[in-house]
């Protein structure tokens, strides 16, 4: 369930970055907001799936926790910035079918700036906090 927050903060970084150029939301930017969410869930589980891990492994929630951000913060960066970077000149072309393409690389870009910052900054203090309410310490 911790997972599925990332979508909400996706979907704010998508639809803030459409308003900021000026587009609106259409199939194309549908589209990369169905790409956004595999690559905000993704990220999630990256971080929840190591932090599990180490619970198995002995490892007290707090510890979890930070071993858990430290270790998984390339990981997650690098799957933001491959897919941010692959999308880049999709927003600088001019030729045929590029009206098509925009609102898709802006609505991916926009989310991914606000679901990795959630999936590093929010996600790990609100697995401690869940952790420790529901006692898997």
């Amino acid at each position: 369930m911790l997972i599925l927050l990332n979508i909400p903060f996706a979907v704010t970084g998508g639809l803030i970055a459409l308003f900021v150029v000026g587009e609106y939301i259409s199939v194309p930017a549908s589209v990369g907001f169905i790409a956004l969410f595999g690559i905000a869930v993704l990220n999630g589980v990256v971080m929840i799936g190591y932090f599990k891990e180490l619970l198995l492994q002995g490892k007290s929630v707090e510890e979890c926790v930070l071993l858990g951000a430290k270790r998984r913060l390339r990981p997650v960066l690098m799957t933001a910035c491959i897919a941010g970077l692959g999308l880049i000149p999709l927003l600088f072309t001019h030729s045929v079918g590029s009206e098509v393409q925009k609102p898709l690389a802006i609505v991916v870009l926009g989310g991914l700036v606000t679901s990795s910052a959630l999936t590093l900054l929010l996600l790990p203090p609100m697995f401690m906090l869940i952790a420790k309410k529901i006692k898997i310490v």
